[in-house]
């Protein structure tokens, strides 16, 4: 197997701008996509300097089912500070919780797609679990350490 990584994950959604709005606006993605096409609007956001993109999927899109997507893990430098900015922004927000890999949260987007936040351990940060990390994420964030 060559896999190197993922290139997109999608996200159900029932309302794109809606989606777009909140991805945007509350949790500070950019657009890296937004094309008209048959049979609806790719649009697609991520961290800034992320090498896997979200896309989110409206009505028509696949099948998918609005709320379907669960456990998509995002790791952060702050969690207790991205917490604050969520519950300001009036989003419900479980934990942070101290864990033995890490400080975590977890959130739903507007349409209960389930998100979690990890600020992951020191001994995890350190990579003792290998060459990726405990969550395969030290690779991703030495890259965006060098960008």
């Amino acid at each position: 197997m060559n896999i190197t990584h993922t290139s997109f994950l999608t996200v159900p959604v029932s309302d794109q701008d809606a989606a777009l709005r909140f991805y945007r606006d509350v949790l500070g993605f950019e657009v890296t996509a937004d094309l008209r096409m048959p049979p609806g609007r790719w649009l697609q956001v991520a961290p800034r300097g992320a090498q896997t993109v979200f896309t989110l999927s409206g009505p028509g899109m696949g099948g998918f089912v609005p709320g379907g997507a669960q456990g998509i893990m995002l790791i952060t430098t702050d969690v207790d500070a991205d917490c604050a900015r969520l519950a300001a922004a009036g989003v419900e927000v479980s934990g942070p919780d101290e864990l033995p890999w890490g400080r975590m949260a977890a959130f739903r987007d507007p349409d209960g797609n389930g998100w979690m936040l990890l600020t992951e351990a020191a001994e995890d940060a350190a990579d003792t679990r290998g060459a990726n990390g405990a969550n395969g994420t030290k690779a991703a964030a030495d890259t965006e350490d060098t960008e």
